[in-house]
């Protein structure tokens, strides 16, 4: 039986940075999870845990906006990856622009999405939260997208993990 950290590693998805904005304030944070679960109406969903300092701007602010990075960002997936917004301003020194709503689209993205949400579901640890993409633009369209596999590390999620599925 495979190691269950190696075998979620497997699991094709992309990094991105979420950016969210609620009276003013703003910040942004590293996700994995964040998939396409409708085409009509079209809808993602994005699973946050709701702990973390960005949680309630984004469901104050009622929506948020994901930026795509490419496949050479680790840097900056790693910076909005590991720290916490309570602690500083992660936005501070890295290109950035309000979308519609307020919410930061960093500027080096590959693309990105301005989304509404439509709903919140509890999901163990996290919350699954629904959205409806209202802006979006694709910047870089050759440039391959950065995946989760490819952040090794990064997250520190191995010991999340449990030993088994069993």
């Amino acid at each position: 039986v495979a190691d269950v950290a190696d075998l979620f590693r497997r699991l094709t998805t992309g990094v991105y940075v979420i950016g969210v904005a609620h009276g003013g304030r703003r910040n942004a944070f590293t996700a994995a999870w964040l998939t396409q679960v409708s085409f009509d109406p079209l809808r993602l969903a994005l699973s946050v845990n709701p702990e973390h300092a960005s949680w309630p701007l984004l469901v104050d602010g009622g929506g948020f906006v994901v930026s795509v990075l490419s496949r050479d960002q680790l840097d900056l997936a790693r910076h909005f990856g590991s720290r916490s917004g309570r602690d500083a301003d992660k936005l501070a020194g890295i290109g950035w622009r309000p979308a519609g709503g307020g919410a930061p689209i960093l500027t080096d993205a590959i693309a990105w999405l301005e989304c509404r949400l439509t709903g919140r579901f509890p999901a163990g640890d996290h919350e699954i939260v629904l959205a409806r993409p209202v802006a979006g633009e694709l910047v870089a369209p050759g440039v391959p997208p950065l995946a989760y596999a490819d952040t090794g590390e990064l997250d520190g999620s191995r010991e999340l993990y449990p030993e088994s599925l069993g």
